[in-house]
Parts: C-alpha cells; structure tokens; sequence
C-alpha cells in the first residue's frame, strides 16, 4: 500500500485506543452492499484483501480503509425509457403529457430500476503514524478526505485532528525556490510547475518535463506569478509535487523504499507490514522537514 497523494491532518493528543479497540468501534460502521432503492452504501472495510480485519496494524502505524458503493444509472436509459412512456400514453390517450406526471413517471421509472441497476465501489486508505502524529489520508481531494474523518469521528464518538496551517504558505515558500532556482533541505526540483498571476481572469502556466532553473520559468516569477504547484525530489527516495494546499500529489517512491520492503518477505501480510511502517516513516519525516522549512506551525 503505496500512497499516490497525500492530505494529512494532525493529531494533537496521541489516541487514547489501541488498533483492537479501533476495529471494535469500526465494526459498527463496517461497510454492507448497497441494496434497494438506496443510492449508495459507505462504511469501514479490510484495508488488504489478505485478512478481513478493519484495522491492520504495523509497530507505531494502523491503517484502515473505508469503501463507498454507488449505484450507476445513466441519465440516458432513463430519458428513453421515459420517452417511450410518454409517446404511448400520447398516442393511446390522445393527449399531453404535463410537466408533473413527467417528473411522476420519471420517479417511478427510476425506482423501477434502481435495484437492477450496475454499482460502482471506490475506497479511501489512510495510515496513521502515532509517532509523528500524522493522519496520512491517501487523498488529493479535500472532500474525500474530510469524509474519512468524519466517518472515523463518528465511530470513535470523536477524533481531534486538524489540517497543516505553517508560519509560511506552501505557495511563498515554493516561489521562492523557484525564483532561487534551489531549494532548502533535502529537496531537489524536478521537472513540473504551475504558477498563476493575480487578477480577476488570473492566467496559470503549466510546465511539465522542463528545467524549472531556466530563465523562461523563472521570468513568470519575476513578472508577478506565484507557485501553486511544484514538481520535488526527497533525499533521492520520494519524487511528488507540492500544492499550495500542503497535499501532496503523484507521489512516486525511488527504489531504495521499495527494495527494502521487498527485504523483509515475499508473502503479502510481511510485504504490507513492512510497506506501511516504511512509507509511514518516509512521508512524516519529509512532512516534518517541510513544516521546518515552513517556519514551523502557526499557533
């Protein structure tokens, strides 16, 4: 279970239950097919396909997973399907089908449908590191991310957790690497940015597979634009791009991380184990070294 993005919240108080309480709470909330006339169904299911546990824990790491299905009916098969209702009662009662009795057969058509219908599954990981104190949600999107929590809050009666907020902004530190044409710590720039000017109708320049030190780039900088994202390399091990939002995106893990998971077994509960304590420990001290050159938390 390698992230590919990353939203991370930060936990104040270490949890006060440990991972077999966690999955006892969750078992109230575990995840059941969408059945009926329901949309959709949501709840905690098995983060790996080898163990039916809602929680796997990994030393000073747990991992939970949760799993949302979705009902699929195109707008499409509704429309025909409802056109064809119309054109007959049109021609077998000679008469106009109003505005109401539409909506009342489409409601009709719709539920009649809606238990045969396709569903569609989508699933939301995080890690949590009890050392660092960081939720790891592997999520891009705010929305997706905060229903997690929200889901873990109501299972645990409560969860104090709060989104990154640093002295500097992600976007100030990040034009002034750009504009530096280096960058502090152990980051390295890669070979992608966005950058957007000011205004009303702002302009956004993306660049992709380019020296982010050459004077074309470095001139939007200089004529006013900041950087919203930025493509970087850590230490040799994690290349990812940084958005001013403090997410982390396409996160790609060099060889070294992967090789040493791979050391420690060749079964899929020992490579899980050793994977998530891994890229756990990667991903706060890299988030840790940011929030240092960030200027710390902002009280």
């Amino acid at each position: 279970m390698w992230f590919k993005q990353i939203t991370f919240y930060i936990l104040p108080k270490s949890p006060d239950f440990s991972p077999e309480e966690l999955a006892e709470r969750l078992q109230e909330h575990e995840f059941a097919p969408v059945t009926g006339l329901d949309w959709f169904s949501e709840g905690f299911a098995p983060p790996h396909g080898f163990s039916p546990e809602l929680v796997f824990p990994a030393q000073h790491t747990w991992a939970v997973s949760l799993k949302k299905s979705e009902k699929v009916l195109p707008a499409g098969v509704i429309r025909e399907i409802l056109d064809d209702k119309i054109a007959e009662i049109q021609e077998a009662e000679a008469r106009t089908v109003g505005r109401k009795e539409k909506q009342k057969l489409k409601e009709q058509i719709t539920d009649d449908l809606l238990p045969r219908a396709f569903t569609r599954s989508s699933k939301t990981q995080a890690v949590c590191d009890t050392r660092s104190g960081f939720l790891l949600v592997n999520q891009a999107s705010a929305t997706r991310a905060e229903n997690l929590l929200a889901k873990l809050r109501e299972a645990l009666g409560g969860l104090e957790a709060k989104l990154p907020n640093t002295k500097q902004s992600p976007s100030s530190l990040m034009t002034e690497w750009l504009l530096q044409g280096a960058c502090g710590g152990g980051f390295e720039l890669d070979d992608m940015c966005e950058l957007k000017g000011t205004g009303d109708a702002a302009p956004t320049v993306h660049v992709s597979k380019q020296d982010l030190t050459a004077d074309e780039v470095v001139q939007h900088v200089k004529t006013g634009k900041t950087v919203t994202q930025l493509g970087l390399v850590w230490r040799e091990q994690i290349a990812f791009v940084l958005t001013q939002d403090f997410t982390l995106k396409r996160i790609q893990y060099l060889d070294v991380l992967q090789e040493e998971a791979e050391s420690y077994g060749d079964d899929a509960a020992s490579l899980a184990f050793a994977s998530q304590i891994l890229m756990a420990e990667a991903l706060s001290t890299l988030l840790q070294e940011l929030v240092s050159l960030l200027g710390g938390w902002q009280e």
